[in-house]
């Protein structure tokens, strides 16, 4: 197959590189108008927006509104259909995940300056949280355990889970880690209709303080529109690897990391850069030999095809550079001596370090989240972790020779600002 084969050092690089990196995040107009709808459907009509729209998207008509609701005897039942040894799988990154994750936990302080005024922050748990997980092309168990964890941990209340039952079916990885990741209320409505639910309420779902978790375009489009009347994690592209190699590791492996992303979807992004142009011909051929054995193979090609490349560079320090100009989701360094390049990324989701530690692991059980920033949001954005489920309340308790020294202050900077109120109460302390 084809894979876009670029050069650092060539004439139109830069050029080359944008159009590769190109990615629409807008839905489209269309998209936009038909989301605006669900949700003011499900605004009017609640519950009965919820029936009819399953009806409609997922192929099954439910009789009432509890039918949509995920009994704990379903979620028995479920788990004992999943085999013993994913079970145990599921159980034991979630023991990971959780532990990394508890490192995580900020807490309130505090500090007494010296005439007495205590200044802090209060720290504390949102109260409830929606979850909202694919049921599409795959489902993911794994997104589960990393969105709900960290909420979890962070001590919310009350954990929502929404997830779309083509044909009435639920998949029962996605229902086994929701058992082993504590969460017990699970709706099985998708797409804008289950953004609307979460963020507005209906009569049987209460809406929730933040949604978290992935989605298609219909999904994305809902949490951009309902933005501001609940807090959102981030608004998620495509996935995205990018590999930096010094020719030391094994083709084998390197070919299957790419492929590890192309799988996910067609839009899916998989980069390697090497100085090394022998190394590069290697891992190529080395992709065209593994392709035909995959399960994903028409979506893996049809991947690496549009957005995959493989890209010669000078040396490491250009590939460091390359890295910072693309930010991706997913960087692995996959060299002898990670260490010292590690110090030279600024902008990355998530590093993965030496030939040993694959971007897979970080999908399922090494420990941290692989709810990440993609489409080079690293620049400023962050992985979810329990500081998304915590929320920071100032305190400030004055003494009262404090109140004398800042009335002053605070009443010349409301002069200034021309607002006498503000000054006269600031005075009004003062002894």
């Amino acid at each position: 197959m084809t894979v876009k084969r670029l050069d650092f050092s060539a004439p139109g690089f830069d050029r080359e590189l944008e159009s590769l990196l190109q990615w629409e995040a807008d839905g489209g107009s269309e998209i936009e108008a038909q989301v605006a709808e669900l949700l003011r459907a499900v605004v009017v009509s609640g519950d009965a927006a919820l029936l009819d729209l399953t009806a409609k998207f997922d192929r099954w008509q439910p009789r009432e509104v509890c039918d949509l609701r995920v009994s704990d005897d379903e979620i028995e039942a479920a788990c004992r259909r999943v085999p013993s040894a994913q079970m145990d799988a599921l159980r034991r990154a979630a023991e990971r995940i959780r532990r990394y994750h508890e490192h995580q936990k900020q807490q309130s302080w505090s500090y007494q300056e010296a005439d007495g005024t205590v200044l802090g922050q209060r720290v504390t748990a949102l109260a409830s949280a929606g979850i909202y997980v694919p049921g599409g092309k795959a489902s993911y168990p794994s997104s589960v355990l990393m969105n709900a964890l960290p909420a979890q941990v962070a001590g919310v209340a009350r954990i929502c889970m929404v997830v779309p039952s083509p044909d009435g079916d639920l998949n029962p990885l996605v229902l086994a880690a929701a058992q082993i990741a504590g969460i017990h209320e699970i709706w099985r409505i998708g797409g804008a209709q289950a953004i609307a639910a979460l963020a507005f309420g209906t009569e049987s779902i209460a809406k929730v303080d933040k949604i978290v978790g992935p989605g298609n375009a219909y999904v994305a489009t809902a949490k951009r529109q309902v933005f501001g009347r609940v807090g959102l994690d981030m608004i998620a592209g495509p996935s995205e690897v990018m590999v930096v190699s010094d020719g030391s590791a094994p083709v084998n492996w390197l070919a299957l990391d790419l492929f590890a992303q192309a799988e996910h979807d067609e839009m899916a992004q998989s980069l390697l850069i090497s100085p090394d142009e022998a190394h590069l011909n290697a891992v190529h051929a080395e992709i065209e030999t593994l392709l035909p054995g995959m399960e994903r193979a028409d979506i893996i090609r049809q991947s690496l095809a549009a957005r995959g490349a493989l890209i010669k560079v000078d040396n490491l320090d250009q590939a460091m550079e390359l890295a910072n100009r693309i930010a991706p989701e997913h960087l692995e360094l996959a060299v002898k001596n990670p260490e010292s390049l590690v110090e030279q990324v600024a902008h990355a989701g998530a590093i993965f370090l030496g030939a040993h530690s694959p971007e897979a692991f970080g999908d399922y059980c090494a420990g941290p989240n692989h709810v990440l920033p993609t489409s080079a949001t690293a620049r400023f954005a962050s992985p979810l972790g329990v500081y998304d489920f915590q929320k920071r309340t100032s305190l400030i308790h004055c003494s009262a020779i404090a109140a004398a020294e800042l009335g002053d202050i605070a009443a010349s900077i409301a002069d200034g600002e021309g607002l006498q109120a503000h000054a006269l109460s600031a005075l009004a302390r003062r002894p």
